[in-house]
């Protein structure tokens, strides 16, 4: 693992993908959106539960779009970690293929 520009481990451990959202540090912003998500979701179920209707549907809104934007973001970023492994596995002819645990 060398970071963002390459974070698949190719011989430390058997799952070349441990650990990928700790060392990708591009995927940072997508957990944070995530958590922000969850934040606002316990913020709307504390508008509803004492009447603050109009709150409570601002607040879902903001947090169904963090969660849709941080998956998304999430979802890309694995995608680009795979272009990068399968260009590795291409640049490495004679190593066996390990079978992705993700």
């Amino acid at each position: 693992m060398h970071g963002p520009k390459d974070p698949v481990d190719h011989s430390r451990t058997t799952r070349p993908h441990a650990g990928e959202s700790m060392k990708d540090n591009v995927i940072m912003p997508a957990l944070v959106l995530i958590l922000v998500g969850l934040v606002l979701f316990v913020g709307t179920l504390a508008a509803f539960a004492t009447g603050h209707s109009d709150v409570g549907l601002m607040v879902g809104t903001l947090s169904a779009a963090g969660f849709v934007i941080g998956s998304m973001w999430l979802a890309l970023e694995h995608m680009r970690v795979r272009r990068i492994e399968d260009r590795w596995y291409t640049d490495h002819p004679g190593v066996m293929r390990q079978r992705p645990s993700s």
